[in-house]
């Protein structure tokens, strides 16, 4: 309930200035027209800009998001433009509202970390149960070091879990994947690409680099 009240407050600040970086909109076109895909799912879609982008484009977009006003944001902004979406206002970490083998690709941006590791379990489960046989997933999640108990900004409360503690995102829940822990978890998936990016983001008027796993695979027959 904490996380879902601190994106509210988000997304009504900032509305759509609070967007998903787009740097993998081009390498995800080039993978989508490749392996033919229509029906494509933005797993915490926030304010919408890929869901925007990939209508643009022609794709038959779904979004969810647990943020009210995330979905408000992403329908004001499709309809805007004059596009269709069909969106959807759930916790990512429950049963999808979504029919069996129903999705060509699932995207899905610095989001799925956001739990304990026994929900994100039971969603990368949704996520097999959702997709097409060799539908794609394109993810990200941070790269964090393992930390200690109590440093600056953050508080762990788990061996690879913590709480943030500054403003943005105070008392989000963030689980600390690495390369090995994501080949674990997607072990249905046939891996593609598991790469290191290096993503940039604005604070105080500074420009801050930080780095993320990209991970992209093919659900197994």
């Amino acid at each position: 309930m904490r996380n879902v009240k601190r994106w509210n407050a988000i997304y009504k600040q900032k509305g759509r200035t609070y967007i998903t970086s787009l740097e993998h909109l081009n390498e995800i076109l080039t993978l989508f027209q490749t392996y033919s895909v229509k029906k494509v799912l933005d797993l915490g879609c926030g304010s919408g800009g890929y869901i925007v982008s990939l209508a643009k484009n022609g794709f038959e977009v779904y979004g969810l998001d647990f943020s009210i006003e995330a979905i408000e944001v992403a329908k004001s902004w499709l309809k805007e433009d004059g596009y269709e979406g069909n969106l959807e206002l759930a916790s990512i970490y429950k049963e999808l509202p979504y029919s069996d083998n129903i999705f060509d690709a699932v995207i899905s941006f610095r989001v799925i970390h956001h739990a304990k590791i026994e929900d994100i379990r039971k969603l990368i489960k949704e996520l097999e149960r959702i997709l097409k046989p060799q539908g794609l997933i394109f993810i990200t999640v941070p790269k964090w070091r393992i930390l200690r108990k109590k440093v600056g900004n953050l508080e762990m409360f788990d061996s690879r879990t913590f709480i943030l503690k500054e403003v943005d995102q105070k008392d989000v829940v963030h689980y600390l994947f690495n390369k090995k822990l994501l080949k674990k978890e997607f072990k249905n998936f046939k891996i593609n690409t598991l790469r290191i990016n290096n993503g940039y983001y604005t604070k105080d008027n500074l420009t801050i680099m930080e780095q993320y796993y990209c991970l992209i695979g093919k659900k197994r027959l």
